[in-house]
């Protein structure tokens, strides 16, 4: 299974942007897909979350700002984000975990690749 992230780049301060995630492969299920950042020197922090059932999670640095969504059929997840600020600015990383066809009882974990997204004047 692979997880496909685009849709990053530069952005100005109060700008928006718009990550897509697309997980393809030999899929049986997807439970919880979502978005973490890393900034320069900082630890990976989660950003945002969903489940499959639409229920969400946010940092409360984005709270307000970012909106995580997904389309189940597509094993699509997005993340939009608006009023950036030059503290958003990392790399961010898809995430998802479920179940593929090669063993069905296991559970896996999913990283994207990572896209960049910067926030600056």
């Amino acid at each position: 299974v692979q997880l496909q992230a685009s849709g990053g780049g530069l952005v100005q301060p109060g700008g928006s942007l718009r990550l897509s995630c697309i997980a393809s492969g030999r899929i049986f299920s997807v439970n919880v897909m979502g978005w973490y950042r890393q900034a320069p020197g900082k630890q990976r922090e989660l950003v945002a979350s969903i489940s499959s059932d639409g229920s969400t999670n946010y940092a409360d640095s984005v709270k307000g700002r970012f909106t995580i969504s997904r389309d189940n059929a597509k094993n699509t997840v997005y993340l939009q984000m608006n009023s950036l600020k030059s503290e958003d600015t990392a790399v961010y990383y898809c995430n998802a975990d479920g179940r593929d066809v090669t063993n069905v009882l296991i559970p896996r974990n999913w990283w994207g690749q990572g896209t960049l997204v910067t926030v600056s004047s």
